[in-house]
């Protein structure tokens, strides 16, 4: 019952905790937020392998999650919370090999049509990805709820919520974060500015040599 109830209206914060041991409830809460994780992830990676293994890395981890949701924060923050887990994790793990068996290939939970949107997905969120790897200086607590509010687009209660801070907490740590990266991308444009003249002050001395 309660799963068809969820076909109609989406999985609502007291049915989460049962994800986990409802198979067709948790297909359900997998297709309502599939494109909202995989939004998420190309935000954040350019690999169309490694982004599909994340997104399936989410919902399982979601699952493993499902029983310690409490309904402090809607269903959506909950799981961009569990992504950023995820995606952190990844990052410092990245170059360490994994065993096969603990690893499922997001090709095998998504399909050939999902994988394609991914593509797309990942190709749409290059600006984005951008001013992600321009965030990297930031300091992690001021960056997560950056992230959340700029590239996510979530409200700061929202964004608190998913990294587990006060909203007066996260307001802080967002104006702190937004000074710091205007700091960071005037430093950068400077520095491709100052690249940009020498360069064609290169090309100009080359071209007095050859006249």
């Amino acid at each position: 019952m309660g799963a068809i109830a969820a076909k109609k209206h989406g999985v609502s914060a007291a049915q989460i905790r049962l994800i986990g041991r409802d198979p067709e409830l948790f297909d359900v809460f997998y297709r309502e937020h599939l494109e909202d994780v995989q939004r998420f992830v190309a935000r954040r990676v350019g690999d169309r392998e490694r982004a599909a293994d994340l997104t399936a890395e989410i919902f399982i981890a979601a699952i493993e999650s499902a029983e310690q949701f409490r309904g402090r924060a809607a269903p959506r923050t909950w799981l961009f919370g569990i992504a950023r887990f995820v995606i952190a994790n990844d990052a410092r793990d990245r170059g360490r090999e994994r065993r096969k068996e603990e690893r499922l290939r997001g090709s095998a939970l998504i399909g050939e049509n999902d994988l394609a949107r991914m593509d797309a997905r990942i190709d749409a969120a290059a600006q984005s990805r951008r001013l992600y790897e321009a965030m990297a200086k930031v300091p992690e607590g001021e960056r997560a709820i950056l992230e959340l509010v700029a590239i996510d687009e979530l409200s700061v209660a929202e964004a608190a919520a998913a990294v587990g801070v006060r909203p007066v907490t996260a307001r802080v740590r967002l104006h702190r974060a937004r000074r710091r990266l205007r700091d960071e991308l005037a430093l950068e444009a400077r520095a491709a500015s100052r690249a940009e003249q020498l360069g064609l002050a290169s090309a100009i001395e080359s071209e007095e040599e050859c006249a």
